[in-house]
């Protein structure tokens, strides 16, 4: 564990009580999430605050706390302190100038802020609409859904595709959910809500459902997918670590003129059967030299949802490797009583 530090003093500047007031926030809940990002601990007494934690961290923290100050003018709102919370821990420069929000806040959707928050992120939009089939790949809440479904929007939006498709593989995460009552749509619904939720966000009810009936935007499990050539659309795979071999190469070979896929996926959260193969895996390694294609490969850094999410995802990663360390002693071993290794 890394040993404490002198706790660092900053004082905000100028004094303006209704700024204290919106940068703490009712009962301290501002000064708790800075604390819960940076893992410092902060002792305010009007204008002054104490931060304790290792260093580095507590000048990120300092950072935060002026930042947010300077925003204070009116209540922050939970999306403002995290979403810069995130942005001051991922890029340090990020606040020092506007001119480093980068060409993606463009992007033809209902969130008129939206761009990429860390450089991969940015690595990923540019790929995406300079490429006609991008990989995502990385862990939960790195933004990989989201930014596919943003770019596909936008696409549609400058009349660059005539269509959205979306399309996800209908594979249960460890659970047995049993025989699902209704129709092919309220089969599937439950599987596909998280594309639903993003095109709302993006776009808002009224014009997803006008659309949806239109069948200018279209859901689909990806067993629907085989046999069709997707022309002018723009294709989202979602949840692609849960494709076998085989649909993955079916999926990538629908792709037709003026049309743009993107394949998202979590190698580290696959759902299929034991000692089945990924296709997200595979096309990893048979299509990585593929001219055409692009991958990005997302990590904890790149977590966009809430300050812990990134530590969650860290400690995960961490437990795997030690594991996955344990397991090559235990395999070395084993070689001794005639057993080959796995």
């Amino acid at each position: 564990m890394t040993a404490k530090t002198k706790p660092l003093a900053i004082a905000l500047a100028p004094l303006d009580n209704v700024r204290l007031q919106n940068l703490c926030g009712a009962l301290d809940e501002n000064l708790r999430q800075i604390e819960a990002a940076f893992d410092v601990t902060i002792s305010r007494r009007g204008q002054h605050c104490r931060i304790t934690g290792e260093a580095a961290q507590a000048r990120l923290a300092a950072t935060a706390l002026q930042h947010f100050y300077q925003q204070a003018a009116e209540p922050l709102s939970i999306d403002e302190l995290q979403l810069g919370l995130i942005e001051i821990t991922r890029n340090r420069n990020a606040l020092a100038s506007s001119s480093a929000r980068p060409p993606s806040a463009g992007l033809l959707t209902r969130k008129s802020d939206l761009h990429g928050r860390t450089p991969n992120q940015v690595d990923y939009l540019r790929k995406i609409q300079e490429h006609d089939i991008t990989f995502g790949i990385g862990p939960a809440g790195t933004g990989k859904t989201y930014l596919a479904v943003a770019c596909a929007v936008d696409a549609f939006e400058r009349d660059q595709v005539s269509r959205i498709v979306l399309t996800r593989p209908a594979v249960e995460a460890g659970e047995r959910l049993g025989f699902l009552p209704g129709d092919l749509a309220q089969k599937v619904d439950p599987y596909l809500r998280p594309l639903y939720d993003a095109l709302y966000d993006l776009m808002g009810f009224d014009k997803v459902a006008r659309l949806f009936e239109k069948q200018n935007i279209e859901i689909a499990p990806l067993a629907y997918m085989r046999g069709r050539t997707l022309n002018h659309a723009f294709i989202i795979l979602d949840e692609a670590q849960n494709t076998t071999p085989e649909q993955m190469k079916m999926f990538l070979t629908r792709i037709g003129i003026g049309a743009r896929a993107v394949v998202t996926g979590d190698v580290t959260q696959i759902d299929l059967p034991r000692g089945q193969k990924s296709g997200l895996v595979e096309a990893r390694r048979i299509l990585r030299d593929v001219r055409g294609l692009a991958f990005t490969d997302f990590d904890a850094t790149d977590v966009v949802r809430h300050p812990l999410v990134a530590r969650i995802v860290d400690a995960y990663e961490n437990e795997t490797s030690t594991r996955g360390d344990a397991r090559d002693t235990g395999a070395g071993r084993s070689q001794g009583h005639g057993q080959a290794p796995a």
